[in-house]
């Protein structure tokens, strides 16, 4: 099994590789004359572009005539707004299959030259918008959700619910099954829900939670609520995919400073004390003070917004205008500001590395080499024999050298 058995997109993009070359050929050029750096440069775009419009021109050419029907069906219910080729389309981009992931991209690499098109009719802002929200067990995430949600499609808007769910060893499905919780929000033809189990993903958000909040866009839901598993290193692959993030704490729920971690606090951009009403108003309110001082303390997030803290209840509805109030002024701060599309492009970067991590990493493990070698070395080290650090060492020499 060779490397391009295994990675079949990349030996399809293989003409990418044109784009080294004109790299080196500008920078050795530029560092002699010192002179027309800029004609080098728009060459080097040129052949850039060109290099992947090549690719992906051979990548569709690939594609028989049913799944070229299949993907016109996919696309054009998307952009139509049809939720049954939304589900279809999450699910072609949620699959391990090699081939039906090739699909996937095919179909995603049109939704974003799609969205490209509404961004520019926007006046190159966003249409939509990404609110992320995480939280401790019993924060009352679901019924949060339920409530804005609500909320928003009264008011006209396309409301999107990306639920992402613990995985059941057993059958690898969805554990909490969140949708069903949302009784009145699944029934509105305004809203779409999705709960995605995380398949044993560390962290609770899945790979594909990314690309569904484009096929979500390309859909024409103009807010993408992410619902992430619990509170630990979740926060930290959520936050790298939306533009606010919202931290949901309950009343009387022990020390909340002490029991979520300073760095996840620090990537909040709007902390929400839920279940204010009754008896917990008070507890509220002291949770409320207790986190708008530790925020003072902390290293601020952005330079124009000074992250708030906000108390709601969803029984009530009471604080759940002037909340999504809060959030439109932080969209609008960020957007006049620039941060927003500089927050996309950063995220966009982090995403790819982490997509070529976890490639690289089945490359590694699928090696014929390396799984030959892999468990008497694995024995070695359990026995004590050497060390793990000598096993790694070998393995990555052996993957190295024998292709």
């Amino acid at each position: 099994m060779g490397p391009t058995r295994v990675f079949p997109v990349l030996h399809r993009v293989a003409a990418l590789s044109s784009i080294r070359s004109a790299a080196a050929l500008k920078h050795s050029f530029c560092k002699s004359t010192g002179k027309l750096c800029y004609t080098s440069l728009c060459t080097l775009q040129q052949t850039r572009t060109v290099s992947t419009e090549t690719a992906l021109r051979h990548h569709i050419s690939d594609l028989t005539d049913r799944e070229k029907r299949l993907l016109t069906k996919l696309y054009d219910g998307l952009i139509g707004g049809q939720r049954a080729a939304l589900a279809e389309s999450i699910t072609l981009v949620e699959t391990q299959h090699p081939r039906k992931k090739e699909l996937a991209q095919v179909l995603l690499q049109r939704v974003l030259a799609f969205r490209k098109e509404q961004e520019k009719r926007n006046g190159g802002n966003p249409v939509a918008f990404r609110v992320g929200l995480s939280g401790p067990p019993g924060a009352g995430k679901s019924s949060f959700i339920e409530v804005v949600g609500k909320m928003l499609t009264g008011r006209g808007h396309k409301v999107s619910v990306l639920a992402v769910d613990p995985s059941s060893c057993t059958t690898g499905g969805s554990l909490m099954g969140d949708k069903t919780r949302m009784t009145e929000l699944s029934r509105d033809m305004s809203a779409y829900i999705r709960p995605s189990p995380t398949s044993g993903t560390l962290g609770g958000v899945t790979r594909t939670t990314n690309e569904a909040i484009v096929l979500c866009e390309g859909a024409g839901y103009d807010t993408v609520l992410v619902e992430t598993v619990g509170v630990g290193q979740s926060e930290f692959a959520v936050a790298d995919m939306v533009d606010m993030f919202v931290l949901l704490i309950p009343p009387a729920g022990g020390d909340e400073l002490q029991g979520i971690k300073r760095g996840i606090i620090e990537m909040a951009d709007l902390v929400v004390v839920t279940k204010s009403d009754g008896d917990l108003v008070v507890p509220a309110r002291r949770i409320q003070a207790e986190y708008t001082s530790a925020l003072k303390l902390l290293r601020k997030k952005s330079k124009i917004w000074k992250p708030k803290v906000v108390r709601i209840s969803s029984q009530t509805g009471q604080g759940v205008p002037e909340l999504w109030d809060t959030m439109l002024q932080f969209r609008d701060a960020m957007l006049s500001s620039g941060e927003l599309r500089v927050r996309r492009q950063t995220q966009q970067k982090v995403w790819l590395w982490n997509l070529i991590q976890e490639n690289a990493l089945r490359h590694f493990q699928q090696h014929p080499a390396v799984r030959a070698e892999l468990p008497e070395l694995e024995r070695r080290v359990t026995c004590g024999d050497i060390s793990p650090g000598l096993a790694a060492d070998l393995l990555l020499k052996v993957f190295s050298t024998v292709q």
